[in-house]
C-alpha cells in the first residue's frame, strides 16, 4: 500500500515539485494551497502518513499549524516536516518548537524531500 503524503505550500510550483518528486517514488501525494484547506485531507478517509507544511503562508503559518495538529490527539502521532527558505537554524528551531519531525529547507531537491520523509518514517 502506498504511503500517503499531503504537502501543503500556497505556491502552485512547489506543489508541483512536490507532487513530481514524490509521485515517481511511488508515495500517493495530496496537495493543498492553505492550511485551513489541507484539514478537508487530513480529517478525511484520505488521512496522510506525513504532512509537509510551508512556514510562511497567508492566514496560519506551518509552523504554528503543526502546533495545533500535534496537540490535537486525533492527528499527534502523524509526522510533520517543515518545509522553508529561512535559514537551516531558524528552521530547525521552529521544528523544534512546534512539535515537528524535521524539515526540508527550499528549495529542496527530489532525492533530498525523499530522504527527509524516509528519515521521519523512521524516527
Amino acid at each position: 500500500m502506498r504511503k500517503k503524503v499531503l504537502v501543503v505550500d500556497d505556491s502552485r510550483i512547489v506543489l508541483e515539485k512536490a507532487l513530481e518528486a514524490l509521485d515517481c517514488r511511488g508515495y500517493e501525494v495530496f496537495t493543498a494551497p492553505s492550511a485551513d484547506a489541507a484539514d478537508a485531507i487530513i480529517y478525511s478517509s484520505a488521512r496522510p502518513d506525513i504532512i509537509i507544511l510551508d512556514v510562511m503562508m497567508p492566514v496560519l503559518d506551518g509552523d504554528k499549524k503543526a502546533r495545533i495538529l500535534k496537540s490535537d490527539d486525533s492527528t499527534k502521532e502523524i509526522p510533520i516536516l517543515l518545509m522553508s527558505s529561512k535559514p537551516e537554524d531558524e528552521l530547525a528551531v521552529l521544528a523544534s518548537e512546534s512539535g515537528s519531525d524535521g524539515y526540508i529547507r527550499k528549495p529542496f531537491t527530489s532525492n533530498e524531500m525523499v530522504l527527509k520523509i524516509e528519515s521521519a518514517f523512521h524516527s
